[in-house]
């Protein structure tokens, strides 16, 4: 249940790209500006972590001269570290590198700080999130997958909120300062259960993109502010 703190605190929404037309990106981030989306969430697959393949970081650089909000940029990829100082020129604000992805996480997520970006990392639905408890300190941002990655349009699987509520009570306890974001699955329906268990940033992709009105789902999403 929501305490006050809860309903008083800002949620962030940041619609993802991958379920947008890809031959209209740039429509797309200024659907986002116009609907006061708060971040640009673009998901970066290489067919190997996940089966899917989408984009590298000459679209994340194409599409900057678009807008000023921050790119929420999500390395699924084997070996994200050969890419990182790419992904922090093209103009990322956010680089999140998963924890599967390689075996140096620590000097990884040292890197992208090193570049001047917030450093991320995220976890599959099958990852337990106790894993992350020697990084948590560093990090910016932890990404939950609430959907096992490579495809939008699935639906969120119910148990893996049980790792925002633990990341919400640890975070209050250590007084960490990392944004506990979530993706996959999300809309109007369970926002509001996503956002119970902790979460502060929504990714959104589908529910955003193939709406009647993109813009006004997010307002809706963003609780009608």
């Amino acid at each position: 249940m929501m305490n006050v703190m809860d309903i008083l605190r800002k949620i962030l929404i940041a619609p993802s790209i991958l379920a947008a037309d890809y031959a209209h990106l740039a429509e797309a981030v200024r659907i986002i500006e116009r609907g006061k989306g708060d971040w640009v969430h673009l998901d970066i697959m290489d067919g190997k972590f996940v089966p899917n393949i989408t984009f590298g970081p000459k679209m994340v650089s194409t599409l900057r001269g678009y807008t000023k909000l921050p790119f929420d940029v999500h390395l699924m990829i084997t070996k994200p570290e050969n890419f990182i100082h790419k992904f922090a020129e093209a103009g990322s604000d956010i680089i999140t590198i998963h924890y599967e992805s390689s075996v140096h996480i620590h000097r990884h997520l040292n890197k992208i700080r090193e570049l001047g970006k917030k450093a991320g990392i995220s976890i599959v639905p099958s990852t337990p999130v106790t894993v992350l408890s020697e990084i948590l300190p560093i990090i910016d941002l932890v990404l939950i997958m609430t959907v096992n990655p490579g495809f939008g349009g699935q639906t969120l699987i119910e148990q893996t909120l049980n790792k925002v509520e633990f990341l919400t009570s640890i975070k209050q306890e250590k007084n960490y300062a990392f944004f506990i974001e979530v993706d996959g699955g999300i809309n109007r329906e369970n926002c509001k259960r996503v956002i119970g268990a902790g979460a502060e940033v929504l990714v959104v992709g589908s529910a955003i993109f193939e709406a009647a009105n993109p813009e006004e789902e997010i307002q809706l999403l963003k609780g009608g502010e």
